[in-house]
Order: C-alpha cells, then sequence, then structure tokens
C-alpha cells in the first residue's frame, strides 16, 4: 500500500480553495452569519465522521480555515490515512463564531469528496492485498481537482498512473489508427521524440497485438478490456519483459479476480469518478 502523501503545498492549495470560497461568498459574503453573530462570538465545535471511511482532505479544509481567518487554524486528531468510524473526532476549531461558520460548507465539501475518494480506494486496495496487483487512478478527475483527488487516491493506498499528458507517452488505440494503424511505426515515433528519461505505455486489445508490441520494446503494456482469461494468457506470454496494466470495466466486485492473474497494475476511473462523499459533519461542543 503507498504511503500517506504530505500536504499539498500552498501554491497548489490557494487557487483552487480561494475559488470554492468565491463561488460560496459570491458579491456579499456570509450575508445569514454577519446578520446574526456578532463579531465578538466564540465557537467550540468538532469535525467528526458520520460514517466509517479513510480520512483525506485535510490540507484544503485548513487552508479554507486560514484563508478565512488568519488568526485561526483547525487541530487535527484524525490525519489524512486515518480510518475512522462513526462519532470519530477528525479535527476541533475554537475561535470566531463568524469565521468557523463561514468556512463550514467549503470545509466539509473538500473533506468529504476527497475522503470519499480514499475510501473507494482503500476498499479496492483491500481486495487486491493477497496479490502483488497496485491499484492506480486515472486523468478522470473533476477539471481544477485533479491535484486533491490524485492525493485522496495515494491516502487510500493506491497511486496514480499519468498525472497529466506531458509526464509520461501513452499510445491507445486511437494514436495508433492515425498513424496509419502500426504499432512498430507508432512507438518508433514515440522512442524518436520521447528522449531516454520519459516511459512508454501503449495499449493493446488483443495477444495479436500485445505479442507485436513486445517486439519493439514499451516500457509498459495496457491490457484493454481484457477477459480473465486472456490476461492470464498474456501475463504467460509476457514472462515478466514489461509490467502489464489491467484497465477497463473494473469494479469492486471483479478487481480480486483480475489481481489473481498476474497483472502487475489495475487501473479504474472509478476511484476519482464514482466515490460516494463521505459524510462527515461539524458540531458545536
Amino acid at each position: 500500500m503507498s504511503p500517506v502523501p504530505p500536504p499539498l503545498p500552498a501554491v497548489i492549495l490557494e487557487p483552487i480553495v480561494r475559488l470554492a470560497l468565491g463561488e460560496d461568498l459570491g458579491r456579499a459574503g456570509d450575508l445569514t452569519t454577519d446578520a446574526t453573530i456578532s463579531p465578538e462570538t466564540k465557537m467550540r465545535v468538532v469535525i467528526a465522521a458520520r460514517k466509517p471511511g479513510i480520512v483525506a482532505g485535510l490540507d484544503a479544509a485548513a487552508h479554507t480555515l486560514r484563508l478565512i481567518d488568519p488568526a485561526m487554524a483547525l487541530s487535527i486528531e484524525k490525519p489524512d490515512g486515518s480510518a475512522v468510524a462513526p462519532g470519530d473526532v477528525i479535527g476541533r476549531m475554537d475561535g470566531s463564531a463568524r469565521s468557523i461558520l463561514t468556512a463550514e460548507r467549503t470545509m466539509l465539501n473538500f473533506l468529504g469528496r476527497l475522503s470519499g475518494v480514499a475510501t473507494l480506494t482503500r476498499q479496492y486496495v483491500d481486495a487486491v492485498a493477497h496479490t502483488k496487483a497496485r491499484i492506480v487512478c486515472t486523468r478522470k478527475t473533476t477539471p481544477g481537482h485533479r491535484a486533491l483527488e490524485k492525493r485522496a487516491v495515494r491516502c487510500g493506498g493506491g497511486t496514480s498512473h499519468r498525472y497529466g499528458l506531458d509526464d509520461a507517452i501513452l499510445i491507445k488505440d486511437n494514436h495508433i489508427a492515425a498513424c496509419g494503424g502500426s504499432i512498430a511505426d507508432t512507438l518508433a515515433r514515440a522512442k524518436a521524440y520521447a528522449g531516454h528519461l520519459r516511459m512508454i505505455e501503449i495499449e493493446v486489445d488483443t495477444l495479436e497485438q500485445l505479442e507485436e508490441a513486445l517486439k519493439h520494446g514499451p516500457h509498459a503494456v495496457l491490457l484493454d478490456n481484457m477477459s480473465l482469461e486472456t490476461l492470464r494468457t498474456a501475463v504467460s506470454l509476457t514472462a515478466g519483459r514489461v509490467p502489464l496494466e489491467a484497465s477497463g470495466g473494473v469494479t469492486l466486485s471483479s478487481v480480486a479476480a483480475i489481481a489473481e492473474t498476474g497483472v502487475d497494475f489495475i487501473s479504474s476511473g472509478a476511484l476519482t469518478h464514482s466515490a460516494p462523499n463521505l459524510d462527515v459533519g461539524l458540531d458545536v461542543v
């Protein structure tokens, strides 16, 4: 299982959090809080889990509070990557009631969404723990939130496929088709362009394509939408020459059987595009 990553740096968090606060505060700020709560009022609150899960997103939640009130801080009791049960206290705040109430929803939105991603990821990771396969996420992320969601996957014990289009070459079926249909020519072009530091992976749909690809030295091969029997044959044919990634139609109910075929990686867009939020709430104490 991948280790829990450090918090995202402020230079990445700040524009994301500012955008979230801006859409909530609008042009006039928190009308309800400003109308009903005096500036001198203090509150002591906890953020607590309502459902079991894995915590992620505390860096974004804490940054939200800092932007609303630099004098306040979120005291963390269950750090990112921690397992929580219903009622567990994740963090505490003590200070200006106005600041807490204004920051509340944005903080909980980040924490609930990202903890949901981490929770679903941990379920996938646990399902394949008896195998060598590693669970990886994809680029199927919420626009603008990729850094947050990919970090949440790591908080859940998974890891990342490409972060973006610019950090590795992944040749898919449409690339091959646009190059005239030749796997050999497409890989040759990729190698000529990539230099020695960039990884090249190629997607194949059949065992025949796999055999052709292996002749031309990719760094990894993605096995797309293959049956379990075909995956097992692909693992045997490859014989450890390159890492193999299974992808396509991966679900929590199927991932263990896919891992048992002997593939090295299993990628799933569902980790980020279909994770339900973890229910978390703010309670006055």
